[in-house]
This record gives C-alpha cells, sequence and structure tokens, in this order.
C-alpha cells in the first residue's frame, strides 16, 4: 500500500508552511490505472463528486428531461436564483412541492441569495439545499419507479437502482455507505473505482447500450452547463468553462474531486486526505493542465493553481502551489 504524497502546498513568504497530502487516480475506457499517486486501492465515499453516477438511473429510465436538468441532477450548487427557480419549476412539473424532498435546507452560498433572505427576514427552504437537484431527480425516478415517499432510504428502489449503477461503473462490490450532507446514501469505493467509473463516462461516446448513451448525455449536458452544477466564482464552473465544454469536472465534500476526458478518454478521481477544499481545486487544476486540456494561461487558473494568497489589505502573503508529486 503507498502512502499519501503532496498534492498541494501552502506557502508564506518563503516557508512552505502547509501540505495537503492525498491520492490520485486516472484510469482509460478499459479501467486499467494510468497513471496513480499514492494508494489507488485507498476506500473512500465519493461524495458529491460522483452525482453523475447517482444521475445514470434517472437518464436511462426514459423520463423527459431536458439537458438543462440533466446537469442540474448533477449539481452541487450555490443557491442562487438560477437553481433555485429551476428545482421550483422541475418540482411543479412532477406535480410536487418543496415539502415532498428529504434533502433539508441550508443557507445558500450565493451572496445575493444570502443577502436577499436577510433583508427579507426569510428562512431558508429546501430548494437552496446545493442537492437539491439531485433530488428533483431522485423524486422524479420514484415517479417512474412508483417508490414510497422516503426515497433517502438505502432500501428504497430508488437507491437501490443508484447502488447498481454505482457498482457496475465502478467495477467493484461497494463495501458499505454513509449518510450524506443531504440525507441521501453515498456508496463506497475505491479510489481507482472511481476513476474507473469516470473513465467509463469519458468514453461512453464511443459506445452502445443505454448506460452508454445516458453517461454520454449527462457529461455533455453538465460541460454545456457549468452554471447550473455549481455557480459563479466557483471551482467546478470557472474550470468548465475555461476549458470550452471539452471537460466535466465535479467536486465533492472533504476534498474529494472528479474529471472526465472525453477527448483522451481518461477519468480522474483524486481524495486530500486532510478534507481541504483548497487542496482538491489546486490538485485538479494541475491533473487538467498536466493532462494538456487546461492551459496554464488561463486567467481562471490562477485561482487554483500557483495561487496568490492574500491577507486583510490585499497585500500577497503567500502561494497556493501543487505539491511536489504534480509540479
Amino acid at each position: 500500500m503507498s502512502s499519501a504524497v503532496e498534492l498541494a502546498q501552502i506557502w508564506r513568504g518563503d516557508v512552505m508552511e502547509s501540505v495537503h497530502s492525498g491520492h490520485a487516480v486516472i484510469c482509460n475506457g478499459e479501467g486499467e490505472i494510468v497513471e496513480a499517486w499514492g494508494d489507488p486501492e485507498i476506500v473512500m465515499l465519493p461524495r458529491s463528486s460522483c452525482k453523475m453516477i447517482q444521475a445514470l438511473p434517472l437518464v436511462e429510465s426514459g423520463a423527459e428531461l431536458s439537458e438543462a436538468q440533466v446537469a442540474f441532477a448533477c449539481a452541487s450548487h450555490s443557491g442562487a436564483s438560477v437553481h433555485t427557480e429551476m428545482a421550483a419549476a422541475w418540482l411543479s412539473d412532477l406535480g410536487l412541492s418543496e415539502r415532498d424532498m428529504r434533502c433539508g435546507s441550508h443557507m445558500p452560498q450565493d451572496q445575493t441569495e444570502q443577502h436577499r433572505l436577510i433583508r427579507q427576514s426569510e428562512e431558508p427552504c429546501q430548494l437552496h439545499n446545493n442537492c437539491s437537484g439531485k433530488h428533483c431527480g431522485f423524486l422524479m425516478l420514484n415517479r417512474q419507479l412508483g417508490g414510497g415517499t422516503e426515497y433517502v432510504e438505502v432500501d428504497h428502489p430508488v437507491q437501490k437502482a443508484v447502488r447498481a449503477a454505482f457498482e457496475d461503473v465502478t467495477g467493484e462490490v461497494s463495501t458499505g455507505y454513509g449518510i450524506d450532507g443531504c440525507s441521501a446514501p453515498n456508496f463506497s469505493t475505491s479510489l481507482a473505482g472511481l476513476a474507473r467509473a469516470m473513465g467509463f463516462f469519458a468514453n461512453a461516446h464511443r459506445k452502445s447500450g443505454a448506460r452508454a448513451e445516458a453517461a454520454a448525455r449527462i457529461t455533455t449536458a453538465m460541460a454545456r452547463h457549468p452554471l447550473l452544477v455549481a455557480g459563479e466564482g466557483r471551482a467546478c464552473t470557472g474550470l468548465m468553462r475555461a476549458m470550452d465544454g471539452r471537460v466535466t469536472v465535479k467536486t465533492g465534500a472533504e476534498a474529494v474531486f472528479t474529471g472526465i476526458l472525453p477527448e483522451l478518454g481518461l477519468g480522474i478521481a483524486l481524495k486530500v486526505i486532510d478534507g481541504t477544499t483548497r487542496g482538491a481545486e489546486c490538485a485538479i487544476t494541475a491533473l487538467l493542465i498536466r493532462a494538456g486540456v487546461l492551459s496554464p494561461d488561463h486567467p481562471v487558473v490562477t485561482k487554483y493553481w500557483n495561487a496568490p494568497v492574500t491577507n486583510c489589505r490585499g497585500t500577497t502573503t503567500g502561494w497556493i502551489r501543487p505539491g511536489s508529486a504534480l509540479a
């Protein structure tokens, strides 16, 4: 078993102040490991980085979905009006309401919507939950499957369908699960299994069959609608825009990141073991540059790769740099 390697470094002046260590894997369409850093067999929870897998049963079901809805089903969004309005409209189309969701509520990350709620003395609702798109998708799939109202239960038909798809594309039997922040089960896999799944998505447009067709549709939808997948100022949105829809990336809680590179037929999965988002964002950016799909000169790159750290006066005090393993 390989130990974790440096994926990102934090410098203050000429002193390396912190290190974010972790693991990363790149797989091809045959599920083979092309390159790895650290331990590819580490067992982990993908969190929201696998939302495209969770959306597979929905897209395969034959439900009528717009491309925007497919992308939104895979979102970890900021709760801006564009997101809450889409969730509300989708629920309305299903004849359902926010009360039918089981994701819970939290204050949105989008500052404009935060300020609106505060000014109007309103509490956030489940539409603001960053996973509300996924839950709209679960509710739509539940309509197709005829399951009960508690669609987040691990033995519910919706989650059984998700687990079957998850185990198929990772090529592994999941050893367990955790309950995600939005109350849905999140199934475990090895990091190599997660990269193997991303490799499947990256090559889906070259394959036939319902699952491959669904995966190709999901990949395209996410790449074409980066704002719906995350939000303004977010890494997923900015990086996908910078790559002009040629690559799909998805973050997950506790510093997980995945990438789907259709032109190269490669899938990426990484995990920073201290759970720090800045480390994962630096690492995925470095891997995309290394793969040749992201220009190091693009303005968005300076937010995550060799990115300046500033203090309260705006003075540059240090840098976020790729770790020695990726430099």
